[in-house]
């Protein structure tokens, strides 16, 4: 292992006082990395430095400057993409294209906020003769980024770049299973000379002090947050004495509704794509199909046929269509959940550990299997595996019963060739977002976010920017 994980805060790359991790590749688990956990104490240096820059400096006021460092961003990212998507698929253990993917969906982010830093338009309203009010939009402050490791790029990305486009300074607490991948993107922006002292610090953690401290803080403005709803929950509760604002997508239990006059062919293989992401480790990835009762047979039997097929492997194999769990006690997790289905309903696949090398990583088979029990912890929890529900429904409405019978609401398709049809049960379900005959169709420029216990704030597009931008009123009159 050459390669260890370090904090960045003080205007340097730096290796924190706490104690020294080890990641390892999921498809082997064979150690790859290390990485430098920081202190709290290391962590308050970076906020009051955050505060400062913030408060006393001039990047809130510099739309331009930060249009070209965004923009600067990207660029530095393309050309280390190859590099990062290499550690990315050693780190998480996901595709190759699924890897390419991320890194260009980040690249697409930080040029869209780019060009958004330059137009943060306010108003100006004569209220009566003499009286004016001016709105104007100004940077919320301080905001605490947690990013999780199942898309560390993506997810990293989507936050920190409306927050520098607003004008905010950044503390991050990213995950140490790709706390390497993480720094190697960061460097992207800290290497850029214009970027002044402060603007971003960045530290690794394998417990949860951080993240407390960042939820508490005084001096943080705003919490952004993707990863489960209970933590969620942790970090809502834990915000509530400074009432900082939260931005906060959480976890996905994502229906996908197949009507009678679907397109079996077509849509299947596109439901196995839908449901399978980083190995279903993806809180918008399918985890149930809802089936016209007429063509459930068809529709299952092929699905079970297409998920047998998957191959899984390492990331870094071309031929690898499935990669594994981000480790073995998430493995270990999904095998007991498989055995714990064979009491509650009808298994048409059984997911099993492969065995071979492959028995050496976090890799276990999709599995399949059908529930009537809407109170089922197979149809209300979020598994984030390759572990996919299929349920029957006679009638549209009885569809839209089933598919928002979970208190998340994050996404959800729909599948049909009647397109109108499909467009009223997409008004009807309970969900962020609603894909038509396809799924997990994500673009910088469209917003997503959760209904529910799936969350609240929105990532993307211009409603991306709000959680991170403050709206201030101004009045004077001309007497």
């Amino acid at each position: 292992m050459n390669h260890c994980a370090k904090n960045y805060f003080s205007h340097q790359w730096q290796n924190g006082s706490g104690n020294i991790g080890i990641s390892h590749d999921p498809a082997t688990w064979q150690p790859v990395a290390e990485y430098s956990c920081a202190t709290t104490a290391e962590f308050e240096t970076g906020v009051s430095a955050a505060r400062h820059a913030f408060d006393c400096g001039t990047w809130p006021h510099q739309p331009r400057l930060r249009a070209e460092i965004l923009y600067e961003f990207a660029e530095l990212l393309q050309a280390r993409s190859r590099e990062i998507e290499s550690v990315l698929i050693q780190l998480n253990g996901k595709l190759i294209k699924e890897a390419r993917g991320e890194i260009g969906a980040a690249i697409s982010e930080l040029k869209y906020y780019a060009g958004l830093a330059r137009n943060l338009w306010g108003r100006v309203a004569e209220i009566d003769s003499g009286c004016y009010s001016m709105i104007a939009k100004e940077g919320a402050g301080v905001v605490g980024i947690i990013v999780p490791w199942n898309a560390p790029v993506t997810l990293l990305i989507r936050s920190l770049a409306p927050a520098l486009a607003a004008g905010c300074t950044a503390v991050l607490k990213v995950a140490h299973q790709t706390s390497l991948v993480h720094q190697m993107v960061l460097e992207c922006l800290t290497d850029i000379s214009s970027l002044p002292q402060d603007i971003v610090c960045s530290f690794v953690e394998d417990g949860s002090d951080i993240s407390k401290r960042m939820c508490e803080h005084p001096l943080i403005d705003v919490i952004s947050f993707t990863g489960s709803s209970q933590t969620g929950k942790k970090i809502a509760a834990s915000s509530s004495g400074t009432l900082k604002r939260l931005s906060l997508e959480l976890g996905g239990k994502a229906p996908a509704i197949v009507l009678s006059d679907v397109k079996v062919d077509a849509a299947v293989n596109q439901l196995v794509a839908g449901a399978l992401p980083m190995a279903g480790q993806q809180c918008t990835a399918i985890a149930r199909i809802l089936i016209d009762n007429t063509r459930f047979d068809e529709v299952s039997q092929r699905l079970v046929s297409a998920l047998s097929a998957i191959k899984l492997g390492p990331g870094a194999d071309l031929n690898s269509q499935m990669g594994p769990l981000i480790d073995i006690a998430n493995r270990d997790r999904i095998a007991r959940l498989i055995d714990s289905a064979k009491t509650q309903g009808k298994v048409h696949l059984e997911g099993r550990v492969p065995s071979g090398v492959l028995s050496k990583g976090a890799f276990v088979t999709p599995t399949l299997v059908e529930i009537e029990d809407l109170n089922s912890s197979f149809v209300q929890d979020e598994i984030f595996g390759p572990f996919i529900v299929i349920e029957r429904f006679n009638s549209s409405d009885e569809a839209i019963e089933r598919a928002n019978a979970t208190r998340f609401g994050l996404a959800a398709s729909v599948w049909g060739e009647n397109r109108e049809h499909a467009r009223k049960l997409a008004s009807k379900l309970k969900s962020g977002t609603v894909w038509l005959n396809c799924h997990n169709r994500l673009f910088a420029e469209a917003e997503t976010g959760g209904y529910r216990e799936s969350g609240y704030g929105r990532l993307h597009g211009l409603q991306g920017l709000d959680d991170f931008m403050s709206t201030k009123h101004v009045y004077w009159e001309d007497h």
